[in-house]
């Protein structure tokens, strides 16, 4: 239930037209989790779309402001209004819409707004010279059948009465119902047909919804390597800040197709032990022109490399230069740090090349002498990033290497998991950060590439934030530092 060009006074008709009883309006907080208040719809009004809409205590939300400076107002963008799926053909059918945020009383954009830096980081390409970026995540997520913290929720914050938590999959090997269906081995799940897949059914409900309500492509969806119901759907390229907007929508479209499936979704990068993570690799590409004329300037057909322009490799400096910053901000929970580590695909190691999926950067070569394909993939990032601020830090990155014409060096042709420590310090190969601590730290020492795009209060609130998170999950001790260490 899609509409075309959406201006406020269409909207409002097709409200009344089909009978939309709620709007919800959304935003993204700085963690990057999706809030939302819902309004009914006969209060939308046409001005709310100029004026705003007063209901907004930003001292309530985490890292927006301070209690003597709380009133915000929220401003729809008509052209993401969708009927959410899960309420069509209810009592309640419910429009949504995602907002910009304003200081309140006439005063200008929030300045640490997420989708407000996306946007800023489209200015900054078109004031480098291009016309667009494109943008391509790749989504991995868990469904789980349940999960539980036990022996409360409570006990998870405070352990003295004992705690810990239990997964259940059908498909994991020590599933409840393991003689009754195949179960997945540990890191064997990549494409497993049915009966072994079980979770085709809810995949094709999640890409159906964001195609029928959202208008988004998907090319494919699959099951991804971990045992317990790892996957991934792929949303077709988009650009950068329509493209934020598809992967909160992708979110929240899966969270509530498991949930209306009774199981759950998890975008936690790595909630298995012994498995493989789940991760968000990044495609990008810079294009000038526009229409017809257009052209992909990361290409260049006489590169025998791998068909790569000079920009595109100065791009790739920028993010090389920047990646171990960048992991504050793409990679920017503890357990993002379970995942970056060896063993399990995750690229761990800062480096580039064609083809090969051990380097942290990776220019796909699917295709020869095609401009359209032509892109990098940028490794690191997983699915629990705040998406808007990780495509404007990768954007700044790039731009920065552009800028200063940043050598990438040498590409690396090898399994760098398989190459020795001297090995890769005689290549200049150097590792990610081993934890949000190391990263926030190279992010504080590190930041003036993000400064043309990220208001320098938002860089601050963001190490602000995410400083303290590590230290309170790191002062708890957990079951596992029990048993390591107990008997010292």
């Amino acid at each position: 239930m899609i509409m075309a060009t959406p201006t406020p006074e269409k909207l409002l008709e097709f409200i009344k037209e089909k009978n939309v009883k709620w709007v919800d309006l959304q935003f993204m907080d700085i963690p990057g989790y999706i809030q939302h208040i819902t309004i009914p719809s006969y209060t939308l009004k046409e001005e709310d779309f100029t004026d705003g809409i007063g209901k907004l205590d930003g001292s309530s939300i985490k890292g927006f402001k301070s209690i003597f400076e709380s009133d915000m107002r929220m401003f729809p963008d008509p052209n993401t209004c969708a009927v959410l799926p899960w309420t069509d053909n209810t009592p309640h059918k419910t429009l949504r819409l995602i907002c910009d945020l304003y200081d309140a009383f006439g005063g200008p954009r929030f300045t640490r707004d997420p989708r407000y830096i996306a946007q800023k980081a489209e200015e900054a390409v078109k004031k480098a010279g291009f016309d667009v970026s494109y943008w391509g995540p790749e989504l991995e997520f868990f469904v789980f059948d349940s999960f539980k913290l036990l022996p409360s929720f409570s006990t998870a914050r405070d352990a003295w009465s004992g705690t810990g938590y239990e997964i259940q999959s059908k498909e994991a090997p020590w599933s409840h119902t393991s003689g009754i269906n195949h179960p997945i081995r540990f890191k064997e799940g990549y494409y497993p047909a049915p009966p072994q897949d079980t979770l085709v059914d809810l995949r094709n409900e999640i890409t159906g919804q964001l195609y029928d309500y959202f208008n988004i492509i998907c090319d494919a969806h699959h099951h991804e390597v971990a045992t317990a119901g790892q996957c991934e759907i792929d949303m077709k390229y988009d650009t950068l800040t329509k493209m934020a907007d598809n992967v909160l929508t992708y979110k929240n479209v899966v969270k509530n197709v498991a949930y209306h499936m009774k199981m759950i979704a998890t975008f936690m990068p790595k909630p298995i032990f012994g498995d493989n993570a789940s991760g968000m690799h990044i495609h990008q590409s810079l294009w000038k022109g526009m229409n017809g004329s257009s052209h992909n300037t990361f290409y260049d057909p006489d590169d025998e490399y791998a068909e790569i322009s000079q920009t595109c490799r100065y791009y790739i400096g920028g993010l090389m230069e920047h990646s171990r910053a960048l992991c504050a901000i793409t990679s920017p929970t503890t357990n993002s740090y379970k995942r970056l580590v060896p063993g399990y695909e995750a690229p761990v190691y800062i480096a580039w090349s064609k083809r090969n999926r051990s380097a942290s950067i990776r220019v796909p070569v699917y295709e020869k002498g095609k401009e359209a394909p032509k892109r990098i993939e940028f490794r690191p990032p997983d699915t629990s990033c705040n998406i808007y601020y990780a495509f404007a830090a990768l954007t700044a990155a790039g731009l920065d290497g552009i800028k200063k014409k940043m050598d990438p060096g040498n590409p690396c042709d090898e399994n760098i998991y398989h190459l020795t420590a001297e090995r890769r310090h005689e290549m200049g190969i150097k590792e990610c950060p081993g934890s949000l601590q190391e990263a926030l730290d190279e992010l504080e020492t590190d930041r003036k590439f993000l400064e043309s795009i990220f208001p320098g209060d938002a860089i601050d609130m963001w190490i602000e934030l995410k400083s303290e998170e590590y230290k309170q999950n790191s002062i708890r001790p957990t079951p596992f530092e029990f048993y390591q260490y107990f008997d010292i």
